[in-house]
């Protein structure tokens, strides 16, 4: 990545289209996301263009002869592999990770399954649906379950249980199937909610300070994280250094292990007697007023204009050729 003090002429970034919107559930995010990086770009002098794939024709994106493209979409069709494809065969490099990686992160189930296969810490937990056996999925999990969508994000379809009965749990799994016909059901940690940023590719890829969330009764759902001011942000968290080292070097060794590059954020519960485990990957931020980066990256020294155009320099392609 390059180095983000280093002056440079953002005109050096050529046409730049930025994509938001979109047509997932969590398409007011992204604008509003958008927004924000629109805005510092516009500031910066980036001749920038914006581009939402559900109102805006994908020929036009073609015929724009954009140097490189924003991604400011979240969730399905932006943060899924289908609009990084899309820039692939058009040979528009973009932000973030790739295709194969953003496929497998935007997979909650997927993405466990890699990350155990490197060692790295995750929740017990199992697919499920509609029809499958409640009493079973307790037997091996417990009573005390999150219950998620498997390819949504933004805690959309979220549901966590305490003591859950059969039918509770039968309740929340059927709530999350009429979002996604793969839902995830994964023992529920007790303890800090974390979030790691990861800025750079290869071997620059590097961690930003921690943040710990701290929201009302411990429930961090889509209201609190982007409309309300309830929640308190700890930035950098107040971890003593040899376990923030170790999350950080854990949540940069995921990040590779699923073939991240630019920037993505990691979630992390952290129980009381210092384990922790990486609960997904968000490989497209977000950058709204309430967003997490824009903080992680301040308190590193980089403002939110240059958070963008730091990223945006980083844009780049899967196939070179």
């Amino acid at each position: 990545m390059a180095t983000e003090n280093k002056p440079f002429d953002p005109a050096s970034l050529g046409k730049v289209v930025l994509l938001l919107g979109g047509r997932s559930s969590e398409r007011e995010v992204s604008l509003m996301s958008g927004k924000g990086v629109y805005d510092a770009l516009v500031e910066a002098g980036v001749d920038v263009t914006r581009f939402d794939p559900q109102s805006d024709d994908l020929a036009e994106l073609e015929k724009g002869e954009y140097d490189r493209a924003m991604i400011s979409l979240h969730g399905r069709f932006g943060e899924d592999g289908t609009i990084q494809g899309v820039l692939e065969y058009l040979r528009i490099p973009y932000t973030g990770p790739g295709v194969r990686a953003s496929a497998i992160a935007i997979d909650k189930a997927m993405t466990k399954r890699v990350w155990r296969t490197f060692n790295i810490p995750v929740p017990k937990g199992m697919l499920v649906t509609k029809d499958s056996d409640m009493g079973f999925v307790i037997q091996e999990l417990g009573r005390d379950l999150v219950v998620k969508p498997s390819h949504e994000g933004s805690s959309i379809g979220l549901t966590k249980l305490k003591d859950a009965t059969v039918e509770e749990l039968a309740d929340a799994v059927a709530k999350a199937s009429n979002l996604d016909h793969q839902v995830l059901v994964e023992e529920r940690i007790f303890g800090r909610e974390l979030t790691v940023t990861i800025l750079g590719s290869g071997e620059d890829a590097r961690a930003l300070p921690i943040i710990e969330i701290v929201a009302p009764n411990g429930d961090y759902d889509y209201q609190n994280k982007y409309f309300t001011n309830d929640v308190r942000y700890d930035c950098p968290a107040n971890l003593p250094q040899d376990l923030a080292d170790e999350i950080a070097r854990t949540c940069v060794k995921a990040y590779h292990a699923l073939g991240g590059r630019g920037w993505s954020r990691i979630d992390v519960m952290l129980t009381e007697d210092g384990r922790f485990a990486l609960l997904e990957m968000n490989t497209s931020p977000g950058m709204t007023a309430h967003s997490l980066v824009p903080l992680s990256a301040k308190v590193s020294g980089l403002s939110y204009q240059e958070l963008v155009l730091s990223v945006l320099r980083d844009a780049s392609l899967d196939l070179k050729h």
